[in-house]
């Protein structure tokens, strides 16, 4: 199994902050975002290479960080993909980033581990991985308890066997506060559907779309991530972050 974090995103909503430098390398609690989700990737078994796709912008600044943080967890290797993007216009989107890393590296072949370079998580992700095994697909869900909230999110709904029957991106009406968030497992079965969802003209971004596509032609187990899920996507939720982390 590999790894795939996702921090080609330009995070416009955070201008100023972000013009020169990626969000995910932003610092929160005391390291970059992208330090979080990696050290949480520690002791997942059968873990092979931690792909990293970033844009032309700040492709370089990756590789220094990986560089930097290799230094002091060598068991973790590295590969930080440029996607040639160049600005928020001509990105290629979340999803779009999937496929080109899965077809420019060749990476078809094995399981992939997903996760967006600014989702923070209080919790290892072997649980995750662990329950994500041997599915075809699976993705990580969070309570947000509040129904104003959801509406931000992709809103599930799942079976007694942990399976989505329903996922609708940002409604109007939610039906419930389970939030399916930027965290996934693909098998090399669902991995190759990339290119399909994406030859049909569907939206290329919001790594959930996917998923929304998925549940009605896979089945898609869920697993619910505990502890604190933090989503930085404005200035307040960052502060709000680092509070949060600073303490741990």
């Amino acid at each position: 199994m590999n790894a795939l974090i996702l921090a080609a995103g330009y995070a416009t909503r955070l201008y100023p902050l972000t013009l020169s430098k990626a969000k995910p390398l932003l610092v929160v609690g005391g390291k970059p975002i992208i330090e979080w989700v990696v050290d949480n990737l520690e002791g997942v078994p059968g873990l092979e290479t931690i792909y990293v796709v970033a844009n032309d912008k700040f492709a370089a600044d990756f590789q220094t960080w990986s560089e930097h943080y290799r230094n002091g967890h060598p068991e973790f290797k590295f590969k930080i993909v440029n996607d040639g993007s160049k600005s928020d216009e001509d990105k290629l989107g979340a999803i779009g980033d999937i496929d080109f890393v899965v077809r420019e590296e060749n990476l078809a072949q094995s399981s992939l581990l997903v996760v967006a370079g600014d989702n923070l998580f209080t919790e290892s992700l072997k649980g995750f991985v662990a329950c994500a095994n041997g599915t075809e697909a699976t993705v990580g869900v969070y309570d947000v308890g509040d129904s104003e909230a959801i509406k931000k999110y992709g809103n599930v709904l799942i079976n007694d066997d942990g399976i989505i029957t329903h996922l609708e991106e940002k409604p109007q009406k939610p039906r419930g506060t389970l939030a399916a968030i930027a965290l996934y497992y693909y098998s090399p079965v669902v991995l190759s559907l990339l290119t399909t969802y994406l030859a049909a003209g569907n939206n290329p971004d919001q790594p959930g779309r996917f998923v929304q596509w998925l549940y009605t032609r896979k089945p898609v187990k869920t697993f619910q991530v505990k502890g604190k899920w933090l989503d930085i996507g404005s200035k307040e939720t960052l502060e709000n972050a680092d509070a949060i982390l600073a303490k741990r």
